[in-house]
């Protein structure tokens, strides 16, 4: 992880760590790297999202390349624009699910994926000033072109990918006051659904507020006060879903993907029958793909890792709890609108409800807890730690699995605990954590 790109891209208050200065240099760089050729820009709905659309159209014009702005819409969108048009990169101005004050660049290249590592630290070492470049001048400066037709390709192309209509479905949309609002109702409509919207209605500042894949607890009182068939909840850039079913249960990624990947399997689009998760997912969601032939295989966390897994070996679907679910063969990162598309689609084809569709999917309990410590590194090679988590995986035997591991950006220890009852997660929590302590 670099000085300033993160796991997901440049992260940031729009004041402290992101600020236009590094914004326009990215696009700077980027305009460096693709003079006279094209890159494009997308963003979401928080108040500096387009102060930094405008920073990066500034820095990358005044190198050389031409930056076609195609305004508000979900992450995967710019994705897709950036893969099947005619560009040499993009840059998504987001910060997902994070509160409106923060905001961030994800930056892809032309095969619509994330930038190489090797790139991230190029354009690091030009904002620490370790790089010159060239500006542009006369004729060679580029221009600031709209781009609004891009969002109606990614549409079209969204909905083509769907095999059923939804006619007679009644479903509620959460738009999170972010991304969203730019495709998913028009879509969800436009396949012929019955759609109710909230929190459609963005103010720069209202994005993720008490709403979305972060806060569902008003979606799932909606679908269970309109008795509606399922609803759906994306976060700020769109890239995440996650589904409520007709009872008013909460539907997450791993359901989701418990759920999807039978119906690829079945459609025969499932490689070597096997779904990509991560060490986060439930130990519960695991066994439930395991009794139904499906085959797990887990990275770290990210859904960068998941990612590079599915492409390495050409797998199929790959997800997060999260909900950040990907389908490779339709896109190249999360897409929370396609996804949900596509769980309608299953429940459409299958003349079941999502209820029905997960009644077999079980979860363990689990519990997390971070505990602050001054050095992750000397907790995690502490014999006494590497004892006693040897040592809760053999008590805790089928029954349960216990995960200890520093968090990425913070001196954290994060300490998870899965097992068939919740006393068992406390107790185990607990004792792991008593042994962290001692060592401090």
């Amino acid at each position: 992880m670099g000085k300033y790109f993160g796991t997901d891209g440049i992260r940031g208050n729009a004041n402290e760590k992101l600020d236009v200065a590094i914004a326009m240099k990215v696009g700077a760089y980027l305009g460096h790297l693709h003079r006279g050729k094209n890159i494009v820009v997308g963003q979401d709905t928080r108040l500096s999202s387009t102060m930094f659309a405008s920073a990066i159209a500034a820095g990358a014009t005044s190198t050389g390349a031409h930056v076609y702005m195609l305004g508000v819409c979900a992450t995967p969108a710019l994705a897709y624009t950036v893969s099947k048009g005619d560009f040499e990169g993009g840059v998504m101005i987001s910060a997902s699910h994070n509160p409106f004050n923060d905001n961030g660049l994800k930056v892809f290249a032309s095969n619509g994926m994330k930038i190489p590592n090797e790139l991230e630290l190029e354009i690091e070492s030009y904002i620490d000033g370790e790089i010159a470049i060239d500006v542009a001048t006369g004729a060679e400066i580029g221009q600031v072109i709209e781009y609004h037709e891009g969002l109606e390709k990614y549409l079209s192309y969204a909905e083509g990918l769907i095999d059923a209509r939804f006619d007679g479905l009644n479903i509620v949309l959460d738009l999170a006051n972010g991304s969203a609002t730019s495709s998913a109702e028009r879509a969800f409509k436009e396949l012929g659904a019955n759609v109710t919207v909230m929190h459609g209605n963005p103010d720069g500042i209202n994005i993720n507020t008490n709403c979305g894949s972060t806060h569902p607890e008003s979606l799932i009182e909606k679908v269970k006060e309109l008795n509606a068939d399922m609803g759906f909840a994306f976060d700020g850039d769109a890239d995440r879903c996650l589904a409520v079913n007709e009872h008013g249960k909460l539907v997450d990624g791993d359901e989701i993907l418990y759920i999807l990947g039978q119906y690829l399997r079945d459609k025969g689009m499932l490689k070597e029958d096997t779904v990509v998760s991560t060490v986060m997912a439930n130990l519960g969601f695991m066994k439930c793909c395991e009794k139904i032939g499906l085959n797990i295989i887990t990275t770290d966390v990210g859904d960068k890792n998941v990612f590079a897994e599915m492409v390495k070996n050409d797998y199929k679907l790959g997800g997060e709890q999260s909900g950040h679910i990907i389908l490779k063969d339709y896109a190249t990162t999360g897409d929370g609108v396609l996804t949900a598309l596509v769980i309608a689609e299953v429940v459409a084809k299958a003349q079941q409800s999502l209820g029905t569709l997960g009644k077999d999917f079980v979860q363990f309990p689990q519990l997390l807890e971070n505990l602050k410590i001054e050095d992750k590194n000397v907790i995690m090679n502490h014999p006494d730690v590497q004892s006693a988590i040897e040592r809760i995986t053999n008590e805790l035997g089928d029954a349960g699995r216990i995960l200890v591991r520093p968090s990425g950006t913070e001196q954290l220890i994060r300490v998870m605990v899965e097992a068939e009852t919740n006393e068992l997660c406390n107790h185990y929590v607990n004792d792991m954590m008593n042994v962290i302590k001692t060592i401090q």
